[in-house]
């Protein structure tokens, strides 16, 4: 094999280690039941993405499950080692959504979908999550905002994902009727977006059963996350 064929064959093992082992967050945090959710991430410096293979529990994921497909959602072949793209599972039923988002938002190298429980209620709603809480002026730089509803299938979710979050600061959308979607720049900071989304979305339910939460400043919120993403932790 040529160089470059060796550097992207090395590159694919490694990300599909590390989506892989991300999924075991959606569990642990109690983001998704039975196989529903996934995690994806691009392939740094080529034209691929990783993501979880249809229908497989999430216990029995292994890295050689995960699919490699292009930016558009196509399995790709793997090298003559094997070394990746397993012909034998198909990708996500959400995988046209993921790569319509990795086609138009460059610097994001990273998708999560949930069902998590108080995203997805607020989702159903098709309700907003009001920026209440310095958390989320930090994580979210505001309200997390609502997509428009749409079927799977095609790339009209990944649409109205990408259409959304242009306009937010926010790395978490809740698709109507569907639930949320998040991004980063790696499938980990994505991930942290879906974990983060929920507990929000959680706490604003339970504080809008006391009474109205209080909303927090537009200049308030900017100065939050200004600090939180250029100096907190630098």
């Amino acid at each position: 094999m040529s160089a470059t064929t060796v550097n992207t064959v090395e590159a694919i093992v490694r990300i599909r280690r590390e989506v892989c082992a991300l999924h075991t967050e959606l569990t642990r945090y109690e983001l998704v039941v039975w196989t529903a959710g996934n995690v994806s991430a691009r392939v740094p410096g080529h034209e691929l993405m990783v993501i979880k293979p249809s229908g497989v529990p999430y216990d029995a994921l292994t890295p050689g499950s995960m699919v490699v497909t292009n930016l558009h959602g196509v399995p790709v072949a793997g090298d003559i080692d094997g070394e990746w793209g397993n012909p034998t599972l198909s990708p996500s039923s959400d995988t046209a959504a993921h790569a319509y988002v990795y086609r138009n938002m460059p610097d994001v190298g990273g998708v999560v979908h949930t069902h998590s429980t108080y995203a997805t209620a607020w989702a159903a709603r098709g309700e907003p999550i009001p920026c209440v809480l310095t958390m989320m002026g930090d994580e979210f730089g505001g309200t997390i905002p609502v997509g428009p509803f749409a079927l799977i299938g095609d790339d009209s979710i990944g649409r109205g994902i990408v259409d959304t979050l242009r306009a937010s600061h926010s790395p978490a959308v809740l698709m109507q009727n569907h639930g949320p979607f998040t991004i980063g720049k790696d499938a980990r900071s994505a991930v942290k977006a879906a974990v983060m989304c929920e507990e929000v979305a959680r706490t604003v339910h339970i504080s809008r059963q006391l009474g109205e939460p209080l909303p927090i400043d537009a200049g308030q919120i900017e100065s939050l996350y200004d600090r939180y993403q250029n100096v907190y932790g630098r």
